[in-house]
């Protein structure tokens, strides 16, 4: 399973490596940039942000899918199918979806790589559609992908970044869709930074 992971996370690099960011914002000491998708109307996300923490502090919110409760509030549902600490985790997901568009749901497994030496983490978490039945008036997701970065840079300081990519399926303008990216990786790590940053006493 960890070759699995090494594997997918080495075409991944290989793939963010090959195409540029745009720089869209910055808030709250948190870049956001967006990319287009080669043969793809819609846009994939990245989030970038230096904090001060600890590693166990980030690994109890990023990476332990039984805390979820910071996660996107338009989640209906969420039902753990597997996980073993700092290894990888499976989940099954709703969103709720405002009418007149109907709901998604994502099956996903996410596999943890920790650098023995660097301390580094990988989060990268990719869908595995076919582990839950689909269910009638409910939209399935299946292509799809995030990748949380943890990097250790020395003094408490802690480098976060997540990138990724969903495509919604059904009827959803690419337009909204793209507009809508943006917040996302904005709202997640001002998330992650509120449960986590150790505030300078100065």
């Amino acid at each position: 399973m960890r070759t699995i992971a090494i594997l997918l996370s080495l075409l991944l690099s290989l793939n963010l490596t090959a195409q540029s960011w745009n720089f869209i914002k910055e808030r709250n000491g948190i870049k956001i940039f967006t990319r287009k998708e080669k043969g793809n109307s819609l846009k994939s996300f990245k989030g970038e942000m230096v904090i001060h923490s600890t590693m166990e502090m980030i690994g109890t919110v990023v990476g332990n899918v039984k805390n979820f409760d910071w996660w996107d509030d338009g989640i209906k549902s969420v039902e753990v199918l597997a996980y073993e600490k700092d290894t990888f985790s499976q989940y099954y997901l709703i969103y709720d979806v405002p009418w007149p568009l109907s709901d998604r749901d994502l099956c996903a497994e996410a596999q943890i790589t920790i650098d023995s030496v660097t301390g580094k983490k990988i989060i990268l978490a990719r869908p595995i559609p076919d582990e839950v039945p689909e269910k009638e008036n409910i939209i399935r997701i299946r292509n799809y992908w995030q990748c949380w970065t943890i990097e250790p840079l020395g003094k408490g300081m802690f480098r976060l970044i997540l990138e990724g990519f969903v495509d919604p399926g059904g009827i959803v303008p690419a337009w909204l869709y793209n507009m809508i990216i943006t917040d996302t990786p904005l709202n997640l790590m001002r998330e992650v930074k509120k449960r986590v940053e150790i505030k300078d006493d100065n």
